[in-house]
């Protein structure tokens, strides 16, 4: 079987956009692919983590992953800093990658222009420690989002220019990115993608919130001028709410649109937040029914089997560049 890597950051609320855009797909990749997801607490604290919290964050995303629908009898579910050869690796890596490369990544330049005195070399290096995610495992397929397309690209460049350096090491991982939810908006603000970091906590569903906090956040999701409702690109907040109904009832756009016809927002915004909680609720009670001792375990075997492939990946690495006499 060919391999499939992705993972999700431990911080901040994971939201429906995380599950729309990203885990919904792993989960209906898992059984094509041979999966490892992670939970990636070292791209965690590029910027200043509580202790506490991000440990507590690493297994509550743990349980989102199971909750969700990653069945770990066939995915591989870990912890990146369980496995040591992800920061090794990284630091050959930058070895290998340019400044310049790295100064070209949009999500640097963005953080810079923000806070340039502050801002941290990990962040600086945060597309290096990604590239060695993924080729650690000789991975083949990598769901992304639109704005991690451009890492990808640097993961595929940085292996390019191994295995010429040094003689055919790393398989050239592909981007995966779904033709339909890729980009969940905040319905806050749709010009802007659902994030944990949303200044207005209205714009961001997160997968544990209650069913009256689910109902608040879409009643006062913004909306665009008009009454239809279509899908419609020049109607971004309206198309939004409409991605979020046919990703999580699976119905066609022509069905969803002949459903709403003659219909308000009101009733849009109602209908999603309804299939949103009946979709969250049995998750909800799934994470609850995971115990400590059950999810460390799992967590555990993970580990192991990911620094396995890890391992061998590094030795043959490390063999090629001398490091080994």
């Amino acid at each position: 079987m060919k391999r499939i890597f992705s993972g999700v950051q431990p911080t901040g609320t994971i939201h429906l956009g995380n599950y729309l855009g990203a885990l919904r797909n792993w989960v209906a990749l898992q059984n094509e692919y041979e999966s490892f997801f992670c939970i990636v607490n070292l791209h965690a604290i590029t910027t200043r983590q509580d202790a506490k919290l991000l440990a507590r964050n690493t297994l509550e995303l743990a349980r989102l992953y199971l909750a969700v629908g990653i069945d770990p009898s066939v995915s591989t579910i870990f912890i990146q800093s369980d496995v040591a050869e992800h920061a090794e690796l990284t630091w050959i890596l930058n070895c290998v990658a340019r400044m310049s490369e790295l100064e070209r990544m949009t999500q640097f330049k963005d953080k810079a222009r923000k806070q340039r005195e502050n801002l941290g070399v990990g962040m600086f290096d945060y597309p290096v420690l990604m590239a060695s995610d993924i080729l650690l495992y000789q991975t083949d397929l990598v769901p992304v989002g639109e704005d991690q397309k451009q890492h990808l690209e640097l993961t595929r460049d940085l292996a390019i220019r191994f295995n010429r350096d040094y003689g055919e090491t790393f398989r050239l991982p592909e981007p995966f990115i779904p033709k339909v939810g890729a980009r969940i908006m905040s319905l806050s603000d749709p010009s802007n993608k659902m994030s944990k970091s949303d200044e207005d906590a209205n714009g961001c569903v997160g997968l544990l919130d209650d069913a009256d906090t689910i109902q608040r956040k879409f009643k006062r999701a913004v909306t665009d001028s008009g009454t239809d409702i279509k899908f419609d690109a020049s109607r971004p907040a309206i198309t939004n709410l409409l991605t979020i109904f046919q990703l999580l009832t699976g119905q066609a756009p022509g069905q969803i649109e002949a459903h709403f016809a003659g219909k308000g927002y009101a009733q849009l915004k109602q209908e999603v937040a309804d299939d949103t909680w009946e979709f969250l609720e049995p998750v909800q009670k799934r994470v609850q029914a995971i115990d400590d001792k059950e999810l460390k375990g799992i967590l555990e075997q993970g580990a192991a089997r990911a620094r396995g492939i890890a391992a061998a990946t590094l030795e043959t690495v490390k063999e090629k560049l001398g490091l080994r006499a």
